[in-house]
């Protein structure tokens, strides 16, 4: 046997590079369904069936913290399926405007068309989305299209121009580039590739509220000396789940609420190991009688389920890691377009209406 084949012999049997870490897989949501056949646990004398009168009474939404663009709330006494319903449905069922059509009429820069088209959709416009109807294939009106305008030149002689979302322009009347005219029709106003027939800042939704991007400094390209971008850009209704750029969020997401159970009394070193064992300060010391102190828990929502705390001799034995099934910390952030209470309670519309069409179908 050459050494080679004497050295495969000896070796000991190793994981393969893809296999998970064991603490990393207990850490996981695991069991997370829920069985709401009534017969499911008959033989035990429970009655697991969904009963409408006890989620009235239970289901309740929290709101922890509101900001101009995110929110965070609890919601409690409901099913996981639900909840990751209206995940769902904030990404890819609530509309927004986003652009769709750019007419490029000169691009000197070093962005070709294709990509420079594709991080102008990008941009969150900020009007809200209800106010419009969707375009299909009809001709873009002021009911369904906004038009953006954007002229950038970087003279020569002078530095790198940046251009930000803040110099595209709000059109209310509608295209202003002309199509190919008729020209045996003399003195005939020439056509655009909108057909507005008022301006959009006459309405009374736009009166008081200029459409435009949601931030200003979102840069969109540099331009070198000589060289110049002038188009048009064309908003329409539409939802994340045809293109990522109608989804009106930035992120929505959810996690059960972690509960973390002392199964005993921890005190004095014990204690302080705790404490210092957890990296987001879950834990906290009190005092109790005789000058001993006591660990208790006392930020659970801050629990990452990092499992440092039951590392080591005996600590998962005094330390318990749960989740709640039915308690759901919920955080949504909005590109902008909407804020982030008002996205939930469309996503809560949606949801309705997809019930009321299925009853509708079974009846």
């Amino acid at each position: 046997m050459d050494n080679e084949s004497s050295r495969c012999a000896h070796e000991a049997p190793t994981a393969p590079r893809n296999a998970e870490d064991p603490s990393r897989m207990q850490s996981r949501c695991s069991h997370s369904y829920t069985i709401q056949y009534s017969g499911a646990y008959a033989s035990m004398g429970v009655d697991n069936s969904l009963r409408l009168d006890y989620f009235r009474n239970n289901f309740k939404i929290e709101v922890i913290d509101l900001g101009e663009d995110d929110i965070e709330f609890d919601m409690i006494g409901i099913d996981p399926a639900l909840a990751n319903a209206f995940r769902r449905i904030l990404i890819a069922e609530v509309p927004t405007m986003a652009i769709e059509k750019v007419l490029v009429a000169n691009n000197t820069s070093l962005i070709q068309d294709e990509v420079l088209a594709h991080r102008l959709g990008l941009i969150p416009i900020h009007v809200d989305p209800r106010l419009f109807e969707y375009s299909d294939k009809d001709t873009p009106n002021e009911k369904n299209t906004i038009v953006f305008r954007l002229h950038a030149r970087c003279e020569r002689g002078k530095p790198r121009l940046t251009v930000t979302s803040k110099l595209l322009t709000w059109l209310p009347n509608g295209s202003e580039f002309p199509l190919v005219s008729d020209k045996s029709v003399p003195n005939s106003k020439p056509k655009t590739y909108t057909s507005f027939s008022c301006s959009q800042d006459t309405l009374p939704e736009f009166s008081n509220n200029s459409i435009g991007p949601k931030d200003n400094d979102i840069i969109i390209a540099r331009l070198g000396p000589g060289q110049e971008i002038e188009l048009e850009a064309h908003a329409v209704k539409g939802m994340g789940k045809t293109h990522a750029k109608w989804s009106p969020v930035a992120t929505a997401w959810y996690k059960m609420l972690p509960e973390v159970v002392l199964s005993e009394e921890i005190e004095d070193e014990l204690a302080e190991e705790l404490k210092k064992k957890c990296p987001v300060d879950v834990f906290d010391i009190e005092d109790i009688a005789n000058g001993k102190k006591r660990a208790i828990v006392a930020r659970p929502r801050s629990c990452t389920l990092c499992r440092e705390c039951i590392r080591g001799e005996a600590w998962e034995k005094r330390v318990s890691l749960r989740r709640v099934k039915d308690h759901f910390i919920f955080k949504i952030e909005s590109t902008g377009a909407l804020p982030p209470e008002v996205l939930f309670t469309e996503a809560v519309k949606i949801l309705e209406d997809k019930c009321e069409r299925l009853i509708a179908e079974l009846s």
